[in-house]
């Protein structure tokens, strides 16, 4: 464009994308945003999803794109630097061959100031009288909007949706006011807020994919239902995904509360036996503590009995930590450190996994309704016992090398028969449930005809 209409002033929302700005000055001047877009050099091409462009494809200006962005909005670069999250930050893609001339590199927004949600419009429309489309960086903690009853959707993900209705789940809304007192907590207690919602929001994700399990929750199925707009029975499977942080946000919140509270921590204590060491049991004070705190008295002994998650990590931290057997500072004994392995999956990345498990045979139907709950109840049961028989053999390495010995193998041995029971279960009602034999005989590493023996042989057995 060798000249530019008149100017119209547009002011930058806080913490919005400068695509989003770039999009919405078009918008003002009614012409597409690709038109005003041809006023910058281009370095690279935008991010895209299978099915188009990224609502979260982010802009990086050069000094001269962003002189020109400021002409554009009518605005002073100070006002942008204050509210554009992205304003400033250089790219060696820009930095070579400058020469005034106005230019700009694509990247996606997460990868440039943190996590990318859809505005809600409604905002937009009384700030700036238009109910445009307005992508911001915004903390997972701060995605309901308080005034319109709306959760603020990832924009990394590719599906049509921006926003949830939360008005028939109110408690979301209260909640999202109550957590900057946690936040302030935080702070007194020398942790950082982020790091804290992390971790707590970790925990209850993984509740949340053990839940099809939880025969009494009750709780989240309603929330969800609702979130859906009522039934989301259509298609669970997304609906799990899409709803899941707005569901689970007080949970999270209230777990988050609760390792913010000493006398909790002090709980986790006395449970590890305090001076003289123990196995922390599955009935303890401070989990049967946590499930009522999140309203759910009986889900303390199935937390307790989550070995391999994040909540056992941070209780091993708090008791490292009183013993003074941490050593030096690091993860290890830093209750907030999140494991990689325990960060919750985003929704992009879910809804990924879930298109690609949509085209396996088998894969559309629900465990809880295509496998008894007899047959469930065995499964979980035969896992328990042998969790509880391993627990058991951490207290039986002292003494003669020989009873020593003896007793580990037994246990040992024991633990392996009840794991290979639970597996054999598992995968006849994985087959059972439609999934085609030929899969389950790569999961488990199997030649087909090994597995179809075995699992007759089973069926054979269970019949006499």
């Amino acid at each position: 464009m060798t000249h530019h209409p008149r100017l119209l002033r547009t002011a930058p929302l806080q913490g919005e994308t400068t695509s989003s700005l770039i999009c919405r000055i078009a918008s003002h001047y009614g012409m597409e945003a690709k038109v005003l877009r041809s006023c910058w050099q281009w370095r690279n091409y935008p991010p895209g999803h299978d099915g188009g462009a990224r609502a979260d494809a982010e802009v990086l200006l050069n000094a001269a794109g962003r002189q020109l962005l400021a002409g554009l909005c009518g605005v002073g670069e100070d006002v942008l630097a204050r509210a554009l999250p992205s304003w400033g930050q250089e790219d060696s893609k820009l930095s070579a061959g400058e020469n005034g001339v106005p230019a700009a590199a694509w990247r996606t927004g997460g990868a440039v100031a943190g996590p990318v949600v859809f505005g809600c419009r409604l905002c937009a429309a009384r700030r700036t009288g238009t109910a445009v489309r307005v992508v911001r960086y915004t903390p997972r903690w701060e995605r309901a909007c308080v005034r319109h009853g709306r959760w603020l959707l990832d924009a990394d993900a590719n599906q049509p949706l921006e926003h949830l209705d939360l008005r028939g789940v109110p408690e979301v809304v209260a909640v999202q006011r109550g957590w900057s007192g946690v936040a302030r907590r935080a702070v007194r207690a020398g942790a950082e807020p982020e790091r804290v919602f992390a971790l707590s929001h970790a925990v209850v994700a993984r509740w949340w994919e053990q839940a099809y399990g939880w025969e009494r929750e009750k709780i989240w199925p309603q929330c969800l239902h609702q979130v859906a707009g009522g039934d989301a029975g259509g298609d669970l499977e997304w609906w799990r995904v899409v709803g899941r942080d707005a569901v689970v946000f007080p949970e999270v919140v209230a777990v988050a509360e609760m390792l913010l509270d000493p006398a909790m921590a002090e709980l986790v204590w006395v449970d590890s036996g305090a001076g003289r060491p123990r196995a922390l049991p599955l009935d303890g004070l401070f989990c049967r503590g946590l499930g009522e705190r999140v309203g759910r008295p009986w889900l303390g002994p199935l937390a307790a009995a989550d070995h391999g998650g994040p909540l056992l990590a941070w209780m091993g931290s708090v008791i490292r930590l009183r013993r003074g057997a941490g050593g030096p500072p690091g993860y290890d004994n830093d209750p907030w450190w999140l494991r990689q392995e325990h960060q919750a999956a985003t929704m992009a990345g879910q809804l990924r996994v879930l298109g690609k498990e949509k085209k396996a045979p088998g894969s559309g139907t629900m465990w809880r309704a295509a496998v008894p709950a007899e047959q469930r109840r065995l499964i979980t049961s035969t896992i328990d016992s042998a969790e509880e028989q391993l627990l058991q053999l951490r207290g039986v390495q002292t003494g003669p090398i020989a009873e020593v010995a003896r007793r580990l193998l037994r246990g040992l041995g024991h633990s392996a028969g009840l794991i290979g029971n639970a597996w054999k279960r598992t995968a006849v009602a994985a087959v059972n449930g439609g999934v085609p034999l030929e899969e389950v005989a790569r999961w488990v590493d199997l030649p087909v005809e090994v597995l179809r023996k075995m699992l007759t042989a089973d069926r054979q057995e269970d019949d006499r």
